[in-house]
């Protein structure tokens, strides 16, 4: 996805929310059909819009890919205990985890789990690989865990908009 730099955001009114959930639903809706929508002129939408992606609220446009259509069958949630959570030790897994292609998400957590990873990969050895570099050659990992996912029950969900 490409990201566009974030600029100065100024407040969303009902408008922009509005607008907002209906293109989180379906980025290509036509301005004129989300005009429609919301009451105001396919101009206005394409103004606010446009405010919200210089703005970065709106970060980018992205095409969701099924899984299944593709060989990647391996979904896993995995925990990832640091030796410590000093701030180089903490940077520099966030960088080695957000350069993984296999890491779809990274979050940096409480709670005594230092990350909470979600990857993706074709199969089980290419998961022990990535496991093996990431985690097990990493002098930076204490330890992990992995939870291997049986079926993906809800992905892709847009935010929700106040």
């Amino acid at each position: 996805m490409a990201v566009r730099p974030a600029s100065p955001q100024r407040p969303l009114d009902s408008f922009d929310r509005a607008i907002l959930r209906i293109v989180q639903r379906d980025a290509r809706t036509p301005q004129r059909a989300i005009a429609e929508a919301v009451n105001l002129s396919a101009a206005a939408v394409q103004r606010r819009i446009a405010a919200m992606e210089a703005s970065g609220v709106i970060r980018g446009n992205v095409a969701v890919v099924d899984p299944k259509s593709i060989p990647l069958t391996i979904t896993a949630i995995v925990e990832v205990y640091l030796q410590d959570e000093r701030a180089e030790t903490v940077q520099s897994a966030k960088a080695r985890f957000q350069s993984e292609p296999e890491v779809q998400q990274c979050y940096y957590v409480t709670g005594g789990t230092s990350f909470i990873l979600i990857v993706v990969t074709t199969d089980m050895a290419a998961y022990q690989a990535l496991t093996q570099r990431l985690f097990e050659e990493n002098d930076s990992v204490n330890r992990f865990r992995s939870l291997i996912a049986l079926d993906r029950v809800k992905t892709d969900a847009p935010l929700i908009i106040p």
